[in-house]
């Protein structure tokens, strides 16, 4: 299972704007059916100048991946660089789910 990530450092003079902005953008990366789920979480840092936020899409498979770099990638992330410019900073990366581990409380 590969998980997209991808890691933003929104300036705080954008910050609202930017946050449900990308409330609705998530629901359209989803709705291209290449990945299972979605998470947005803050990044627990503290910085006066920006707020900083990851989101991890959980990719059906290695392919599902790829062809959403080669059919959907672009478009989607261009919504959001013409919308903040130069007041959002992102990178991506992938991460391989080795194993996965959670608690069960009978």
């Amino acid at each position: 299972m590969i998980i997209y990530n991808v890691t933003l450092n929104i300036d705080k003079s954008i910050h609202q704007e930017w946050l449900e902005w990308i409330k609705e953008h998530i629901p359209l990366v989803l709705a291209t059916g290449k990945f299972k789920e979605a998470k947005l979480t803050k990044v627990l840092v503290e910085d006066a100048e920006t707020d900083t936020y990851s989101v991890q899409f959980r990719a059906h498979s290695r392919a599902a991946l790829d062809a959403y770099y080669a059919e959907h990638a672009e478009r989607l992330k261009q919504d959001g660089l013409q919308r903040f410019a130069d007041k959002m900073l992102s990178f991506r990366t992938e991460l391989e789910i080795v194993d996965e581990y959670s608690v069960k409380f009978n």
